[in-house]
């Protein structure tokens, strides 16, 4: 499993905003490159961006930001946050990221899906999916649809993406642990490359979360920055549970 420390992006600042809500937000820096390398240093395997001004406006504002990460780090870069179209996933493919992480609009419209899968191999894009009681969020999470979260997965799984992206919204930046019920059953229906992300807090999290042996990674954000988890020490446990597995 690997680990995936987050950074969200507002105005060119690093925030994290509570459950997704605006005025929840906490600033923690007006330097993405710095936090970037030090989330490297300290032996992050992928780093995770969220664009949220594209996510509430539609617009990508972070590009250049986004593409000094690629050129400056090591590790490989997935972005998401507001890639409506097909221009935006090229921009952020063309910089150099690793992969796009798209959502509102593929849920709205399965067509969208397909065609960037089409269009860039399932291999480059991962979906996002945000759940509330069980049923698939969008628009921030400012809206619930009537799909049920994990037959959405298992379709979007069918359709050929690469990778999900989970988020149980309950958990999201409350440190209150992953919903590893809804990982469970998620696992056991997909063939595509799983990511847990929110509600990481702890040590005994990420070892819960790398004993599940087909999860590919877990999405680690306010924990990193709170200081409740250290990368390290985050990393290190994962890969002591792979060596585990391997042995046995």
């Amino acid at each position: 499993m690997i680990i995936l420390p987050a950074i969200d992006l507002l105005d060119g600042k690093v925030v994290r905003l509570r459950q997704g809500k605006l005025d929840q937000k906490t600033v923690y820096s007006d330097d993405p490159l710095g936090f970037a390398r030090r989330w490297e240093e300290e032996g992050g395997n992928c780093l995770h961006v969220v664009d949220l001004d594209a996510a509430f406006t539609g617009e990508q504002r972070n590009l250049r930001i986004v593409e000094k990460l690629v050129t400056s780090l090591n590790i490989p870069v997935q972005v998401g946050g507001g890639i409506r179209s097909i221009k935006a996933a090229k921009e952020l493919l063309g910089v150099g990221a690793e992969r796009v992480v798209v959502g509102t609009k593929a849920i709205e419209e399965p067509e969208f899906l397909n065609q960037l899968i089409s269009t860039f191999g399932g291999g480059k894009i991962a979906m996002s999916v945000d759940a509330k009681d069980g049923k698939v969020a969008v628009k921030g999470w400012t809206d619930v649809t009537e799909l049920d979260a994990i037959e959405f997965i298992r379709k979007v799984d069918n359709q050929g993406v690469g990778t999900i992206v989970f988020t149980d919204i309950a958990t999201d930046g409350m440190l209150s642990g992953p919903n590893l019920p809804a990982l469970e059953k998620i696992l056991a229906c997909t063939r595509c490359r799983i990511i847990s992300s929110g509600g990481v807090a702890n040590l005994d999290q990420i070892r819960h979360l790398s004993a599940m042996p087909r999860l590919y990674g877990v999405i680690i954000g306010k924990a990193l920055f709170d200081g409740t988890v250290d990368l390290g020490e985050a990393v290190a446990a994962a890969n002591a549970a792979a060596d585990a597995r391997g042995a046995v």
